[in-house]
């Protein structure tokens, strides 16, 4: 990225942060509605390098609250698409895509290099809860997306521990898998404490989205592109604020 586009961001920051988010590795693992917009602001951040992984490719039902959904767009991979965007952005960022499913087969290569964070956007409760288990046990600095389907109080948006997030339904269940695997609950999470209520049952399920969870069919919940938009950006603020306010720890190869 030129100077003049980091201008403002040095301007926030200073030089020593800002030069502490160009040094920067992050994984991101998920493309949908949150994970889209947690990259937008990583990449005009200054950000280094990102890995961005996701399997899907893009459909006609993601258009209302996916970044990368586009008319021109679909059917493409979701990582693929991110990456061209991370690189028009920011040329000299470090751009890795990914196209593969999160789980037990593939985490080793998701999480190797030794980020400096990984964020979860997944909305698949297996895969996230497993990715989560697999990025505190490897000790990686995580934040990791709650539920951002049926909200729409953008004032309800939370930062914080997962062991301390209320009225989340999603957290609860994470919560609760993590608990059986022996995984401590002292990672970052954003959320809502919003209650979703009567909403739930309005969950429908739809036809595109069978082939997630590796072939089972699941729930598809309403969701404004605000509110996923918000949760994303806000996981990049807090990203943004955790990799440029501390020194760089070295890490042990």
């Amino acid at each position: 990225m030129s100077e003049d586009r980091l201008a403002r961001i040095r301007l926030m920051l200073g030089e020593e942060k800002l030069e502490r988010l160009k040094k920067s590795f992050v994984v991101v693992v998920g493309m949908g509605a949150v994970g889209s917009y947690a990259v937008e602001g990583l990449a005009r951040s200054g950000v280094g390098r990102l890995r961005l992984v996701d399997f899907d490719v893009l459909r006609a039902s993601n258009i209302n609250r996916q970044l990368y959904a586009l008319g021109s767009t679909l059917g493409r991979h979701k990582a693929d698409v991110a990456a061209e965007r991370v690189l028009d952005i920011n040329p000299h960022c470090a751009a890795e895509k990914m196209n593969v499913f999160a789980n037990e087969d593939t985490f080793e290569t998701i999480l190797g290099g030794h980020p400096d964070l990984v964020i979860d956007a997944i909305d698949s409760l297996g895969p996230k809860a497993g990715l989560i288990a697999a990025t505190v046990k490897r000790g990686l600095p995580l934040i990791a997306s709650m539920g951002a389907a049926l909200r729409t109080d953008p004032s309800a948006v939370r930062v914080g521990p997962i062991k301390e997030v209320v009225g989340c339904p999603l957290a609860a269940k994470v919560r609760n898998l993590l608990r059986k695997s022996g995984t401590h609950l002292d990672f970052t999470c954003v959320y809502s404490t919003e209650p979703v209520g009567e909403l739930k049952k309005k969950r429908q399920v739809d036809p595109e989205t069978e082939h997630f969870e590796q072939g089972r069919r699941r729930a598809a919940l309403g969701s404004l592109p605000t509110l996923t938009g918000i949760f994303g950006l806000t996981i990049a603020n807090a990203a943004i604020q955790l990799l440029s306010g501390e020194e760089k720890k070295s890490v042990e190869k």
